[in-house]
């Protein structure tokens, strides 16, 4: 199973993928780390690109989102809430500019 949110007008107007894990979690009945893993390696094993991203391994992309939280679980159980403070892609730290 992979999630995402499928931005888009006209089926789907939701822009949050933590918002997407905690649909998964209280809807589908998947646990946190279920919906992790649908969210990311499975995600890009979805589209043909596991090899190189999708988890933090040597040789991949260096891409990862740092939340303001103290367990990976409190995202999709924090339904919402913005709590990234910001992302890194290609290994290139951006910080969250506080647009939602």
């Amino acid at each position: 199973m992979a999630l995402a949110s499928d931005c888009n007008p006209g089926t789907c107007p939701i822009l949050s993928l933590p918002l997407v894990m905690s649909l998964a979690c209280s809807g589908m009945g998947m646990s946190p780390a279920e919906a992790w893993t649908a969210a990311t390696i499975n995600g890009a094993a979805a589209l043909g690109r596991a090899a190189v991203c999708g988890s933090l391994q040597p040789g991949k992309r260096a891409d990862a989102a740092l939340y303001a939280a103290d367990d990976y679980r409190a995202i999709p159980y924090s339904a919402g809430q913005n709590l990234c403070r910001g992302v890194a892609i290609a290994g290139e730290w951006r910080p969250n500019d506080g647009m939602d």
